[in-house]
């Protein structure tokens, strides 16, 4: 199969029509119905159900949906990845969620930057959910997730520190003068509902809690008495005196992680892991010595 012809097909998949899918590819639509049957002859498959009013993917239409995808994608990350290997020009570009490891990472770019023959590095900071899909689609070299949050399937990554949760509440409210908590303690709080975090597509799933989009303005919300939040114990170097955490007993742990695409080559993504990693155990045995 051609990359055009998966373009062809992921446009009819995902419109499930024809005159759609032939705009939206700046085509005429003969043209698109023959080269979608040429593919379905030469894969010896039904890829669509045809009516004379609807159109339907098959099981093995549903299949080549998803693989097309994964493969366009891999496509255009090769393709970003490449235009910028510039020679003379050694750069990486680092995602993190915005209001996330800012500890660690102005650390590791300033331990980084104090490297010989260091390379430029541009930091791109995102909506939670967004680092990973930046790095697999090419966007970006290398980036900070954090596990259960974020999946590193398919991505070669190495573990930083572990830590716990905290619930983060106003800092009147009377739950701050325990010792600790429990999520179903947090999730029943009256008026301060958990947030709502915008999911695949940037829609927001049903609940009660404030649509939220990072984390300083979650912050902000809870400080004014809207809501209240469970977040990695390390949030608490940058709260403001409005606010207060307590740790949460049964949360699960947060593992921070660098990761980055399989088979890189870059020496200087290999130096900037070897810092995270001396970083992140330093951070990892301090917080054990700040625990007791």
């Amino acid at each position: 199969m051609e990359t055009r012809e998966l373009r062809y097909f992921v446009a009819v998949a995902e419109e499930l029509h024809f005159g759609r899918a032939a705009q939206r590819l700046g085509m005429a639509q003969p043209p698109l119905s023959r080269a979608i049957q040429r593919l379905e002859r030469r894969l010896g498959v039904t890829l669509f159900d045809r009516t004379n009013r609807t159109i339907a993917l098959t099981e093995a239409g549903t299949v080549l949906l998803r693989e097309g995808r994964a493969a366009l994608d891999a496509v255009a990350a090769a393709e970003r990845r490449t235009r910028r290997a510039v020679p003379g020009r050694p750069g990486l570009v680092l995602v993190t969620k915005a209001g996330a490891t800012g500890e660690l990472l102005s650390k590791l770019l300033d331990a980084y930057a104090a490297e010989p023959g260091a390379a430029t590095v541009d930091v791109l900071l995102c909506q939670p959910g967004e680092q990973e899909r930046l790095l697999r689609d090419g966007r970006a070299d290398v980036a900070l997730l954090h596990r259960p949050f974020d999946s590193t399937t398919g991505l070669e990554a190495e573990e930083l520190y572990t830590e716990g949760q905290a619930a983060v509440l106003p800092a009147a409210h009377p739950l701050t003068d325990r010792p600790h908590l429990r999520t179903a303690d947090v999730a029943a709080l009256p008026g301060l509902p958990l947030p709502r975090w915008p999911g695949p597509g940037g829609t927001y799933p049903p609940g009660p809690g404030p649509e939220v989009r990072d984390h300083a303005q979650l912050l902000q919300l809870i400080a004014l008495g809207r809501a209240s939040a469970i977040l990695p114990d390390s949030c608490r170097s940058h709260l403001d005196p409005g606010l207060a955490a307590v740790p949460v007993l049964d949360a699960a742990p947060v593992t921070t992680v660098i990761a980055w695409p399989p088979h890189s080559r870059s020496l200087p993504l290999a130096a900037l892991i070897r810092i995270a990693l001396r970083l992140g155990s330093e951070h990892g045995s301090a917080a054990l010595v700040r625990g007791g």
